[in-house]
């Protein structure tokens, strides 16, 4: 399973992204909502570890959060240099950086971990029905195989475990699998602020910087 490719496919037709992540992923960091374009492809790449693109619309304050929260000076996430690379180049629609062959499976990896937090997130309200699974489903497009479609369903009829979730992810990965698991909701709902307080102390975030993300991209905060 490519999961590069998958992740790719979720953030770029925005599959996986509610209102807010609209936000986040188009006008509030590109000055305008943009689909798989160079903006989108920048910024994720920056987020993820790329670090050859930057995203100068977020004027430093998100970008500069985004480095502190992720490990890194710049935006850039320690150890995600691939995936960040990787992802840059799907969304923005360029050739894939030639990156070696262990590395590209360790960026397979943390592309999958990062799927299955957005899903998990998507299920968080204990809302969403077989209509709309399917629907997400139908969105990944032809590019998608078979193996890739049939991953994403087992995820979503697995149940959510936010704490054996949190402890398989490992700590330089923390704020990238925060904040792509809050660009996934709406957060309008109890259960969706439940889930991400547990899995933000599963994941070792403290309360005070979750707060600084979620005002940072424009969500309630779910910390006093």
């Amino acid at each position: 399973m490519d999961a590069v490719k998958l992740l790719g496919s979720l953030l770029g037709n925005q599959a996986l992204s509610s209102g807010l992540g609209g936000k986040l992923l188009g006008g509030l960091l590109g000055g305008g909502q943009q689909s798989a374009g160079g903006g989108l492809g920048g910024l994720l790449g920056s987020v993820l570890g790329g670090g050859a693109q930057q995203q100068q619309a977020s004027s430093g304050g998100l970008g500069d959060l985004l480095g502190s929260v992720l490990g890194g000076g710049g935006g850039q996430a320690a150890g995600g240099g691939a995936l960040g690379g990787l992802l840059g180049s799907v969304l923005g629609g360029g050739q894939a950086p030639a990156v070696p062959q262990q590395e590209h499976a360790a960026a397979n990896q943390q592309a999958e971990l990062i799927i299955r937090g957005m899903i998990n997130a998507a299920k968080s309200d204990g809302r969403i029905d077989d209509a709309e699974k399917q629907k997400i489903v139908e969105s990944l497009g032809d590019e998608v195989s078979q193996d890739e479609i049939e991953f994403v369903q087992r995820e979503f009829s697995a149940p959510l475990d936010v704490q054996a979730y949190a402890q398989s992810v490992p700590k330089e990965m923390a704020g990238q699998v925060y904040l792509l698991s809050l660009t996934s909701i709406d957060l309008d709902s109890q259960n969706e602020a439940q889930y991400l307080g547990q899995l933000a102390q599963g994941l070792g975030i403290d309360p005070q910087v979750c707060n600084q993300i979620h005002d940072q991209v424009g969500a309630p905060k779910i910390f006093g």
